[in-house]
Formats: C-alpha cells, structure tokens, sequence
C-alpha cells in the first residue's frame, strides 16, 4: 500500500539512520584510528617497515592497500547475483541485515588485534569491508522505492550528513578515550584503540535497528521462489541487458568509475599518507579527518543546492576538477598546515560527489522497473572495482617508485578520464510527477 506523508517521512528518516550507523565503519576503521592503530602496530626495526603475512614478506602500508583492494573485489563478484536475488525475491532488507550484522561483527573482532597476530587483523578488517560495501547495496536501493524523483539529491544529501555527524560524535569519544585514557579508567597504549574498534561494532549494529524496524521488508510484494540462485541469475541478466542499451546511463557509469578511482582511494589512503609522507602524529591526522567530516556536512547540501540551480552534470564537473587539483596539491604538501588546507578542501568536495553520484544514478533508472536491487549493484560495482584498481595501483605505484606522493600525483589521472566521460553524459529531464512510494503493511 501507499504510504501517508507521515509514514513516508518516518521511513526516509530511517532510511538516512543507516548512514547514521554505518558511517562510523568509515571513520573509525577506513579512515583514522584502525590505520593509525595497524602502521604503529606494524611498524619494524627499520625504515622498511616490512611485515609478514602467511609467511610472505611485503611492506605494511602495501598490504593495508592490497587487503582493501581484495575485499572490495569480493563484493564486486558476488552483489550482482545477490543483488538478482534480492529483486526476485524480495528479501533486500534481509541481505542488508545480514551484511551489516556481518561488517559489525568483524568490527568486535578487531578488540582483539595487536602486533602478534597480523593476519587475524587484516581478515577482520577485510570482513568488516565485505559487510559495509555489502550492506550498501542493498541500503542505495531503496533511495528509488521511498522517495520521488524531486526527493534525490536532498534525501541522499541528508544521509551522508547524518552519517558524518554521527561518525565524528564516535570519533571524538573515541580521541578522548586515547588522548585521556585515565578519564575513562583504561590502560594506556593500544588498548583505548582496540576499544573503539568493539564501540564501532556495537554503534552499527545498534542503530542499525532504526532502519531495519521501519524500511519495508517486500515493497512489491514478491513471492519467494525455489530457485532463488537461478531466477536471481536470470534477474541480473535482464537488467544487465537493459543497462546496455541505456546509453546515458553507461555513460555515467564509465565517469562514475574513473572518479571514484581517485575519491575511495583518497577516503581509505589519507591518514597513511599523513603519516608515512608527512610524519604526523595520530591526533594530528584525527583532527585532519574531523575537519573532512565537518566540511562535508556543509559539502553535501551545498552541492545539492548548486544541482538544484544548475543541474547535477554542472555540479560533478565543477567537483571532479576540483579534485584533479587536489591531487597535484597533494604531490607538494610538506607541512601539517599545508595538509589541513588541503584537507578542507577535499570535505568540502567529498560529502557532494558521493551524495549527488548517488541521487544521479536514481534519476537514470527506469521509472517503470522494480528491480533497484540490480540496478543499484551495477553502480556498486562500479564504485568497487573502481577501489580495487585505485587502492591496488596506488600500492604498486609506491612499491615500485618507494613513494606515496607518486601515488596520489597519479589519482589526477583517474579524474581527468572521468571527466572527459561526464562530459558526454546528458541527463534526460523527467517529469516530476509523484511516484508511489511503497510499504508492505
């Protein structure tokens, strides 16, 4: 049935809970303290900084890009059938709880790493990987389902905003706890880090359950069927065919792709580049980050106003240049005031491309079609094999030349493509009559 204006808000207010509850996972574990926490952890003897793993010798940093690179492979295989399944059987809200129970899970798991046991720390981390992109998927394709057209860029601008409010409320308890370990009565060292791992863990799963209590569990009322593998199969396979013929929407995608190279890479690499390059202290590259989420608060709505007045192709483009020149910044930072600029910067720009990629994607789907689940896995493995290949090359790129800021030099690339594919995307103006917005009650 259709939802009441009322309803419809309840729901799209705990739609935007779940960046709420998952952002932390981003925060905490991507972005600050969990690469802090594992450089000081693995740092050795030497300037080397050579660490093993099963046995196998590789420097520290290039594992941490490697592992991040293989977890997002791993999802990249297996959400598009996932995805076919959802859609056929209308089970998305039990694949999003299961990856986010999945992604927590691992996030407890990581109490318990410290310098002896290397391997158990970068499997859990590379779970918890696994279970956010997993959950994602499942999370953006309900953008379509609870709200119109109209609705996109704001709704998907508030998500990413609660998320940032709420990741930086953990993460300055979590400073607190390292910084002033006795006002909380734990032990100095590693252990303050660890314990923000299991709070992270508890956090997700916990506000997970405002979301999973109000999103409907069968909006189309899809009867399950035996075969769920195959016709989850087949329902990939339909909408893959339709992706091919949807030019401006393979269009995007190709854009999406090469600048997402650059934006996860930035998002998951900053705080090791901090450290390595720079020589920063962790709170230092805390307060980078706090200023990067606080910023991109302001970014998302920004932006969406700025896609408002002039549309969401003028928009990207304006970020994605943007982000080239933070890229050839990066190569020539060598201070920590120098790096906090640059830091602003990348807030302000980060928060709007993620929430406007996302909302311009919804308005590229066929309005007719109930299979978002699909739709929505293409995007994400887009945005995930754009992580492996940029996390894996800015690995290798450091092996080989022995420095990260050859590395980041070599995102701008990544953006100049993406831009030149932007270029040639033209989205179609729909009309913006009301859509149903569903629920199962």
């Amino acid at each position: 049935m259709l939802l009441s204006l009322q309803n419809k808000k309840k729901v799209q207010n705990s739609w935007a809970m779940y960046d709420w509850a998952n952002s932390v996972y981003s925060l905490v574990i991507t972005s600050t303290i969990f690469p802090v926490y594992y450089n000081s952890v693995t740092k050795g003897l030497n300037d080397l900084d050579r660490v093993s793993f099963f046995g196998f010798e590789i420097v520290n940093t290039v594992l941490y890009s490697y592992s991040i690179s293989f977890s997002f492979l791993i999802i990249a295989i297996i959400s598009p059938l996932l995805s076919g399944v959802a859609d056929s059987s209308g089970k998305k809200l039990q694949f999003m709880k299961f990856f986010a129970y999945l992604g927590s899970s691992a996030c407890v798991g990581l109490f318990f790493f410290d310098a002896s046991n290397i391997e158990w720390g970068i499997i859990c981390s590379v779970t918890a990987s696994i279970g956010y992109a997993g959950s994602i998927v499942f999370y953006n394709a309900y953008l379509p389902e609870i709200s119109e057209e109209k609705e996109y860029d704001l709704l998907s601008a508030k998500g990413f905003a609660l998320g940032y409010i709420g990741s930086v409320i953990l993460l300055i308890l979590n400073l607190l706890m390292i910084q002033m370990p006795h006002w909380f009565g734990i032990p100095e060292g590693g252990f303050a880090a660890r314990l923000s791992f299991l709070i992270t863990g508890l956090w997700w799963a916990g506000f997970s359950q405002i979301p999973f209590r109000f999103l409907p569990k069968n909006p189309y009322n899809k009867k399950i069927k035996r075969e769920l593998l195959l016709h989850g199969y087949q329902e990939i396979r339909k909408v893959f065919k339709e992706v091919r013929q949807i030019k401006v929407m393979n269009r995007f995608l190709a854009s999406f792709f090469f600048y997402s190279m650059g934006v996860q890479t930035v998002m998951y690499l900053a705080a090791t580049f901090g450290d390595k390059e720079l020589g920063l202290p962790g709170d230092q590259l805390i307060i980078t980050i706090l200023i990067i989420q606080f910023v991109a608060i302001i970014g998302s709505y920004f932006f969406a106003f700025i896609s408002k007045q002039y549309g969401n192709k003028i928009s990207l483009v304006i970020m994605v240049l943007i982000w080239t020149l933070i890229c050839g910044a990066a190569y020539y930072v060598y201070t920590v005031y120098e790096f906090f600029a640059l830091a602003f910067v990348v807030g302000l720009v980060m928060g709007g491309i993620q929430s406007l990629s996302r909302s311009t994607f919804s308005k590229l789907i066929p309005q007719s079609t109930t299979q978002h689940a699909s739709y929505f896995s293409f995007y994400d493995v887009t945005e995930k094999l754009a992580i492996v290949i940029g996390t894996f090359s800015y690995g290798v790129i450091e092996q080989v030349t022995g420095s990260m800021r050859n590395s980041a030099l070599s995102l701008g690339i990544f953006f100049l493509v993406g831009l030149g594919f932007l270029l040639l995307v033209s989205i179609p103006k729909r009309e913006l009559a009301a859509q149903p917005v569903l629920s199962d009650d």
